[in-house]
């Protein structure tokens, strides 16, 4: 039987705490008990849960789930089933729009709009309804109906919501893909979905410029037999190339159309939505989410773990193609009927305060984004925020995507939460669908850099190569021992991959048959908190100990000097790996414009102004001396997902392919990066290793 990669040693110790505030407690919409009374009955807790949603048909199965069981003739393994709320079916657009409009809600805002350039729009609830419809009856004049596959390629704007939620009304699934993301990337999906229309736009405003986009489109629409129409959105204005009989105005084939729709009912099973995961490795796998088991998922999670209210203003910070904004920018906000903000453009752009002018200008009282921005913002503006800006709206805060280090989470709470606000970091993945590990802010201890524990119906675990539990502190392999509804539920077009990436490690394990396998190491502690370590594979290990990447970058970002740090493991000679640390330098922590230097051997300062030994002193005292830094390397960017997980093994495989360049060797392939958020990062990196001299111990190996 295959088995997880062994996870790293867990070393780093937080001790500081958070419980809940007074007061928050006792208005929140979940309490302490609910974990007690959805461990007594789960998929019943999750019935309850999906009834907060309208069904046109009632569900008479709550979960039939097959796991992966081995052939009694051939011994290989089944592919996994899961189906929630069998027989049930309902419209998951409907849930989003149209039944607040019938509750009386129509004039409510459903979203505030604001581009990079300043402009704004107001979108009410009736507002939505009718741009939804328009698009739904334009997507059916284009033969685009259920089943039938539509990719999205736009930025962040109100188009790119109101034309996924239309594909959920007509029972079309869609995927949507980053608006920066290369020809190649684009064309893959649409090879893999065989989609019938690509949406996409003239342009996008970026960093303050109108960026052409519809040429990347064209190259990747080229040749697709399956794709029969472009549907481009007027952003910018820009002189573009253009198909006849292929490519279509938005404004001339959607804002004409009807604004009443009767939309349908579909099977809780029926598929919503297919999202690719991003790597380096192999070819991104495309994700299926089905209707029923993920709305419910989703707008239970976000009701309890962000306490939604009726009068809360929503932010989410995320592109619109990654997963948490479909989870927590689209489906689960909307169906919770509440208000949202959704903007354009990049933080920095006109300058750097534009999100403390947002949350002062929309009254934001949820603020959801990406530890990667939080350590942005921690090097720009150091130990408290600039002065006139009105944050008291603010009253919960939120992080996503990779672990968030310690120090980043306090600074979080003191600037952005006045030293008061819950923060809920949120652990989940584009497989689950929505968040798995998080907290309830009027009911759990926080701890800094901890998702602290599973929710509500979710059971997670840590566990060793045999799929038992590890002891409190000790690092192990994440799992999920139970179906939960808002699982993906298959790779499209290729279950058996589902069945490989997820499943195989842990067949017929647990009273349910299986544990999925995350594919991150963590530990759990003594109070039952969850710590994330890393990928599995993004271990280092020196000497035969394997030590977590996250730990190393954590002691490492506690340093004024340092904005960012991606750790990796490079080959050496003598303890099998060494720890390179890849450091992105604060605002005047550095004078070198982004070029690299190694501290090795250095007792002092780098020439850049990276004190290398101080980031070794830093990793000694905090995880122990063999965490510290062979190498400190100064680099401009960090390569990154769309998600802002750091991509640590693209580092250590671009010193390996230097290494092997210099030893006249022919250097192993670096994988598919263009689904990267900045693929500039390994080029930047690529050159700042090309750059260091002959004799430089980096390279040596």
């Amino acid at each position: 039987m295959t088995t997880a990669p062994t996870a790293p040693e867990a070393r780093l110790v937080e001790n500081r705490s958070f419980p809940p505030p007074a007061a928050f407690a006792a208005q929140a919409n979940v309490g302490p008990e609910e974990y007690a009374r959805a461990a007594a009955d789960p998929v019943g807790f999750w019935e309850e849960a999906a009834r907060r949603l309208e069904w046109r048909t009632p569900w008479h199965t709550a979960l039939d789930w097959a796991p992966p069981t081995p052939d009694p003739a051939t011994g290989e393994l089944s592919v996994p089933r899961a189906r929630w709320f069998e027989g049930g079916t309902l419209n998951v657009a409907e849930n989003c729009v149209d039944r607040h409009v019938r509750a009386g809600r129509g004039d409510k805002v459903a979203l505030h709009v604001e581009g990079e350039r300043g402009d704004r729009l107001a979108v009410t609830y009736e507002d939505l309804q009718e741009r939804v419809s328009r698009a739904a009856n334009a997507l059916e004049s284009l033969g685009v109906g259920p089943g039938d596959r539509v990719v999205v390629y736009l930025p962040v704007i109100l188009e790119t919501v109101v034309i996924t939620l239309a594909c959920a009304r007509i029972g079309a699934v869609h995927s949507l893909v980053f608006g920066g993301f290369s020809a190649e990337a684009v064309s893959f999906r649409l090879q893999d979905t065989g989609a019938k229309l690509l949406v996409t736009s003239d342009g996008q405003f970026r960093r303050g410029r109108a960026v052409e986009v519809k040429s990347a489109a064209d190259e990747a629409a080229a040749d697709l037999p399956d794709l029969e129409h472009v549907l481009v959105v007027r952003r910018t204005g820009q002189e573009i190339a253009w198909t006849s009989g292929r490519d279509l105005w938005w404004d001339e084939t959607v804002d004409p159309a009807n604004p009443v729709h009767e939309p349908r009912a579909f099977d809780a099973e029926h598929p919503l939505f297919i999202i690719y995961t991003s790597g380096t490795t192999g070819k991104p796998k495309g994700l299926v989410h089905t209707g029923g088991g993920y709305l419910a998922h989703a707008a239970w999670a976000h009701w309890a773990h962000f306490d939604a209210k009726e009068d809360d203003v929503h932010w989410c910070t995320a592109d619109l193609a990654w997963v948490t904004a479909h989870t927590y920018e689209i489906y689960g906000p909307l169906a919770n009927g509440l208000t949202q903000v959704i903007y354009e453009g990049t933080p920095d752009t006109p300058h750097r305060e534009r999100h403390l002018e947002i949350i002062e200008r929309y009254g934001v009282t949820v603020y959801y984004t990406a530890p990667t921005l939080i350590r942005t913002f921690m090097s720009w503006f150091g130990e408290q925020l600039p002065a006139g800006h009105d944050l008291s709206s603010l009253r919960l805060l939120g992080t996503v995507g990779e672990s968030i280090n310690p120090e980043a989470w306090v600074w979080f709470r003191r600037t952005f939460g006045r030293d008061e606000l819950p923060i809920v970091d949120t652990w989940w993945q584009s497989e689950t669908g929505a968040a798995m590990v998080a907290p309830l802010p009027g009911a759990t201890t926080l701890k800094p850099g901890s998702a602290t524990r599973a929710l509500p119906g979710i059971d997670v675990a840590v566990v060793d190569e045999e799929g038992r539990e590890v002891e409190p502190g000790r690092a192990g392999a994440l799992v999920v021992r139970r179906p939960w509804p808002g699982m993906a539920r298959t790779v499209w077009g290729d279950p058996e991959r589902y069945r490989d990436s997820y499943w195989r490690a842990h067949a017929g394990r647990g009273e349910h048959g299986g544990f999925y396998l995350a594919g991150d190491s963590a530990s759990i502690d003594a109070d039952g908190c969850l710590w994330v370590l890393g990928r599995l594979d993004d271990v280092v290990n020196v000497s035969g100990h394997r030590l977590s990447t996250i730990e190393i970058e954590s002691a490492l970002v506690a340093d004024p000097a340092v904005a960012e740090a991606g750790v990796a493991g490079v080959a050496d000679p003598v303890t099998g790996q060494a720890v390179a640390a890849f450091v992105t330098a604060s605002e005047g922590g550095s004078t070198a414009d982004g070029a690299g230097s190694d501290g090795a051997g250095s007792d002092g300062a780098t020439p850049d102004g990276i004190d290398a030994a101080r980031l070794r002193a830093l990793a000694a005292r905090e995880i122990g001396p063999i965490a510290k830094p062979r190498h400190v390397l100064e680099v401009a960017d960090l390569p990154k997902t769309r998600s802002g997980k750091i991509m640590r093994r693209l580092l250590a495989d671009l010193v390996h392919a230097e290494r092997d360049r210099r030893a006249g060797r022919t250097a192993a392939p670096l994988g598919d990066v263009t689904s990267l958020q900045n693929p500039d990062a390994v080029d930047a990196v690529g050159r700042t290793l090309e750059g260091l001299p002959a004799d430089h111990p980096l390279l040596a190996g």
